[in-house]
């Protein structure tokens, strides 16, 4: 009996795994010339979607995907200049979100820009359950963090809802496809 409470205990938590900020990234704030802070649990989804309009077919979407979400949580900081925030702080960031409970789905480099981008998604019973964006790039840093049921091909509609940043997820037709081939005269 023991064993199976320890087990249900062990799981619980694994599935309802909190990504906490690092001190030190929540003190981002005092030197950042701009700070988007945004924190929804869902009760507060529930209450912004009811100011999503159902005759715009964006926000309507938005409305839908909220309603399996459990929370959206949002910090950006933008500074005057470079080397305000650590690498180790956005490190200790990303270590949260480590296998089995959380996937690296894209990983982005760039030693010329100084831009890395990661993104973490987490499953449960083979759905998207949770998401997560770190971009640092040198003069900005941002932490989008979704948890709750996430459709895939819903979740372009969030970009620009929330304070998360519009995605650039639509598809791009191919040069071969008889709508993209120039017309003869």
């Amino acid at each position: 009996m023991k064993l199976l409470v320890c087990l249900l205990t062990v799981f619980g938590l694994a599935g309802a795994q909190e990504i906490k900020l690092p001190p030190s990234i929540e003190k981002l704030a005092d030197k950042a010339d701009e700070v988007v802070d945004v924190t929804l649990d869902a009760n507060m989804l529930g209450v912004a979607a009811k100011f999503l309009s159902e005759g715009n077919q964006d926000e309507a979407t938005a409305k839908k995907l909220v309603s399996g979400l459990k929370g959206i949580y949002v910090r950006s900081f933008e500074f005057s200049k470079e080397g305000e925030y650590s690498v180790a702080d956005v490190d200790a960031l990303r270590a949260q979100y480590q296998p089995p409970v959380w996937s690296r789905m894209v990983g982005v480099r760039s030693k010329k820009s100084g831009e890395h981008t990661d993104v973490f998604i987490r499953q449960a019973n083979g759905n998207i359950a949770g998401l997560a964006v770190i971009a640092a790039e040198p003069r900005e840093l941002t932490i989008v963090h979704i948890s709750g049921n996430i459709d895939p091909e819903q979740l372009q509609h969030l970009g620009g809802e929330f304070g998360i940043p519009k995605l650039e997820l639509e598809k791009k037709k191919q040069a071969t496809t008889p709508e993209a081939k120039p017309q003869a005269k």
